[in-house]
């Protein structure tokens, strides 16, 4: 006790710390891009395209090119106004050194600059100033080419005019290399940049967006401009899922918020052969995952809109058979895209619009737009409607087998599997779910576990394939019942993430062919039916390893070929020698196994069911020494065609996506 009265005499006014600047950013970058792995990397472009988006919104920019760089930099180019070169009254020096140093400042904070902004509010451009190890900026603007340099934040010199823009032209052109200090890994990747840009081009149908890999000999080049903006988006999502609408429904309008400031907005949808729903939701550009009030608005209007027109034309009577807005969700795909003067964020993620009157003005919007397109379609009004008539029997289905499985554990004496071993701690915050592939690999880890916080549920063979079946056929699938029940969260409209039994859902699979059937089709019934769960962190995958390396008493693991022969180099043997000692063919002490001229022991795991319980253990099990990859969704969009491309029916687009992205695949045992 003394000794804390004395700590507590010692804490003044020098204990402190101001940071300054960019400093605090630097020194905690996670708060300001969420993360510094290769998500938190790639958010740094979007940040600068942002600022040039926001030139476009504006009506002053129409082409953005982005080029990642032989040296793996990024240059971002746009043909805008310029950011302002001239003295900044109250900082007494250029307006381009202020927007490019100075957190929350920036044309978005003045009403009359940017009427709608997306990014990070006027954080965006500053915040990756801080994070490069340099960054160099070029203005193009009345007539004149401005020049100035930043290393980690801190400009080289002050702001110059370097010559004259070409034939006057305008704009702004950004160039960045991350700080290797905060960034393990700097490497951009196409595919990537390439999936915000293609979004960024269907909510912007005015903006010609291109990106360039200057890396390679074989330069990669992409173009993204789409007139018809998110009827496009729609589309291109459901490519691989037949429509049973002849066009797309389409609207636009705006009106005006409580500060009489318009609020725009964008609504597009079609119906499609599957079962589930896709819904994006946007404002001023930003991905709005926990959707929110302009989602509600979109809603509520299809859902009056196709109700009065089943009523007026007797498709439904009344006291019959009613709809409910979850019936109009089977096979639906929708955009929402709404540009607000204010948006008001909040929900866990802070990507839930919170403005109450947007609702109304939505719902203004599309509401009279879909009465007036029922009335020219009636041929895709009558087979939506055949298809809500269908999804609510299904539903009404979905209930008795819910219903039905709580009357079996009722009468089996408890409400979690047999199956399950649960653990003892009951904060979901400090619990680990595994969802193990095998009864085999699920008793090693029964055993290897440690009880107090890891729950083992084995799986028997593939579960269904959810993409093509109804939630009535989903949950006549034991396998898939007891995931469901395990969780704990409930499922269609009962689910309710917050009622989640483990904070962690761990997917434990073989490191073979098998293997990734078996968590893709785990994944898809996760993002189809327990979405908020991947958006909220709670879903994970398991890397078991592939080889053991063993030398006398010690034993290493490694979970790719390239870590194996790090391993073996350490221990004084070469790939070359490994092989050598394959070929003359060493003796062994275990079959499959093969021994390096040094004496190291090399074994290839082929399952999970091989490994004792000590071994699952310390390999893939225990936190302090194991890898888990955590799922997340950067473009809902993109995952949720992905899912459809691998699980869907059609087989060309599936051959196309394997062959496309095999190179980032690890080696398995086919």
């Amino acid at each position: 006790m003394a000794k804390e009265k004395d700590e507590q005499k010692k804490y003044s006014a020098d204990d402190i710390t101001v940071l300054k600047g960019l400093e605090a950013v630097r020194r905690r970058p996670a708060m300001y891009i969420g993360d510094v792995s290769i998500r938190g990397l790639h958010h740094l472009v979007y940040e600068v395209v942002d600022n040039s988006i926001d030139e476009a919104l504006a009506g002053f920019a129409k082409n953005i090119a982005v080029h990642i760089n032989k040296d793996g930099s990024v240059t971002v180019i746009d043909d805008g106004r310029g950011i302002p070169t001239d003295i900044h009254k109250e900082e007494k020096r250029s307006a381009l050194e202020v927007v490019m140093t100075v957190l929350h400042a920036g044309g978005k904070f003045d009403k009359n600059t940017y009427k709608v902004s997306g990014g990070l509010h006027g954080v965006g451009v500053s915040v990756v100033n801080a994070l490069s190890e340099w960054m160099k900026v070029e203005v193009r603007r009345d007539g004149k080419l401005f020049f100035q340099e930043y290393r980690k934040g801190d400009p080289v010199s002050a702001v110059k005019q370097v010559g004259k823009a070409e034939n006057g032209k305008t704009g702004t052109t950004v160039t960045f290399i991350p700080d290797g200090t905060i960034f393990k890994n700097r490497t951009f990747k196409f595919e990537t940049i390439a999936e915000r840009l293609r979004e960024l081009a269907f909510l912007n149908k005015t903006v010609v967006l291109t990106l360039k890999d200057l890396r390679s000999k074989q330069e990669q080049e992409e173009t993204f401009h789409f007139e018809g903006g998110i009827v496009e988006f729609v589309k291109y999502t459901d490519a691989t899922r037949p429509a049973i609408m002849k066009k797309v429904f389409y609207c636009e309008g705006r009106d005006k918020d409580e500060s009489g400031r318009w609020v725009e907005v964008e609504a597009a949808f079609q119906y499609n052969e599957q079962y589930s729903e896709n819904v994006f939701t946007y404002v001023n550009n930003i991905n709005t995952h926990e959707g929110g009030t302009h989602l509600v608005g979109f809603r509520t209007a299809i859902t009056r809109q196709l109700n009065n027109y089943a009523y007026k034309n007797n498709i439904l009577k009344e006291g019959g058979i009613s709809l409910t807005g979850d019936d109009f969700k089977e096979g639906f795909t929708g955009v929402i895209s709404v540009k607000v003067p204010e948006p008001q964020f909040e929900g866990q993620t802070k990507t839930k619009l919170g403005n109450s009157e947007v609702k109304s003005i939505v719902e203004g919007v599309v509401g009279p737009a879909l009465q007036s397109w029922l009335e020219e379609n009636p041929g895709d009004a009558k087979r939506i409607l055949e298809k809500s008539l269908q999804a609510a029997e299904a539903r009404e289905a979905a209930r008795k087998a819910r219903d039905l499985t709580r009357r079996k554990n009722a009468l089996s004496g408890g409400g979690l599997p047999g199956k399950l071993a649960d653990c003892s701690i009951s904060d979901p915050e400090h619990c680990e779910l595994y969802l193990v592939e095998g009864d085999s690999a699920g008793g090693s880890a029964k055993q290897g576990r440690d009880r107090r916080f890891q729950a083992i549920l084995p799986l028997k063979g593939k579960i269904l394939n959810v993409e093509k079946a109804r939630l009535h056929k989903i949950l006549e699938n034991e396998e898939i019942r007891n995931i469901f029940t395990a969780i704990g969260t409930g499922v269609g409209d009962q689910f309710d993430p917050e009622k989640v039994r483990y904070g962690k859902i761990i997917i434990m699979c073989d490191a073979d062919v098998d293997g990734s059937h078996i968590r893709t089709l785990l994944l898809t019934l996760l993002f189809r039916h327990m979405k908020p769960l991947i958006e909220l962190g709670h879903i994970y995958i398991a890397q078991p390893p592939l080889y053991k390396v063993k030398k006398g008493k010690q034993e290493f693991y490694a979970y790719d070929e390239e870590e194996r022969d790090e391993i073996l180099k350490r221990l004084g043997n070469s790939r070359k020698e490994e092989q050598k000692a394959a070929e003359d063919g060493d003796s062994v002490p275990e079959e499959g196994a093969v021994v390096t001229p040094s004496g190291a022991i090399i074994s290839r795991f082929k399952g999970l069911g091989e490994m004792n319980p000590e071994q699952l253990w310390s390999t893939t099990m225990n936190p302090e020494t194991r890898t888990v990859l955590q799922v997340t969704i950067d473009n809902a969009a993109d995952a949720d065609r992905t899912f459809s491309i691998l699980m869907g029916d059609e087989v060309e687009p599936r051959r196309e996506f394997i062959e496309k992205n095999a190179k980032y695949v690890r080696n398995l045992d086919v």
